[in-house]
């Protein structure tokens, strides 16, 4: 287990520790803070973010007034032990602005994640002429016939052996997934957490 000893403090601006936090299941970075030896070991003991705040020069337990908590999964220090990677769970945005993270980098990340990130613009908009909007037009009964004729061949063809036939019928189950998530109103952060849940 990491002490707020093992670090090379010589190395940090005012003797503070940057920890970068992380979510533990997107892999998203939320924000950057700094902890002292009090708020390392009140973050270690209570399995929640705190913070020493540079500016009100006092402890500041993320969460504290909005609820939005960071909860500790794991901890890490960086190769030169003058850095912490916190992995959290954070319970709601993680930005005072009501964002997910305080980086403003894209909310999706990989190609699984911009293509969600479509459908969900497509059926905000509904754009003439769209695939997407003529399966979101028929409804989640036209969507989940469509995920299930596509699970039924990629099926076959992982029966018959056939890789590349497999990979394109598989990647057209996907995206039909995709629209039905959409049009069940979760996303694929929602598969995850849930998964996670299972793991642990």
């Amino acid at each position: 287990m990491l002490k707020f000893d093992d670090f090379k403090l010589d190395k940090c601006a005012d003797g503070l520790l940057p920890v970068i936090v992380q979510d533990a299941v997107t892999l998203k970075v939320l924000m950057l803070g700094y902890m002292n030896r009090e708020a390392f070991d009140k973050s270690m003991a209570e399995g929640r973010v705190t913070f020493f705040s540079r500016t009100r020069n006092t402890l500041w337990t993320k969460g504290e007034t909005s609820g939005h908590y960071l909860n500790i999964v794991s901890v890490y220090a960086d190769c030169d032990n003058d850095t912490l990677l916190v992995k959290a769970n954070p319970i709601g945005p993680t930005c005072h602005r009501g964002t997910t993270s305080c980086f403003d980098t894209p909310e999706q990340e990989g190609f699984i994640r911009h293509l969600q990130s479509v459908v969900q613009q497509r059926h905000r908009d509904m754009p003439e002429g769209s695939y997407t909007t003529k399966l979101f037009i028929k409804g989640v009964k036209k969507i989940a016939q469509k995920v299930g004729e596509e699970a039924v061949e990629s099926v076959v063809e992982a029966v018959d052996g056939n890789r590349d036939r497999f990979i394109y019928e598989a990647s057209d189950m996907i995206y039909h997934l995709l629209v039905l998530m959409e049009q069940m109103g979760c996303t694929i952060e929602d598969m995850e957490r849930e998964l996670a849940l299972r793991h642990r």
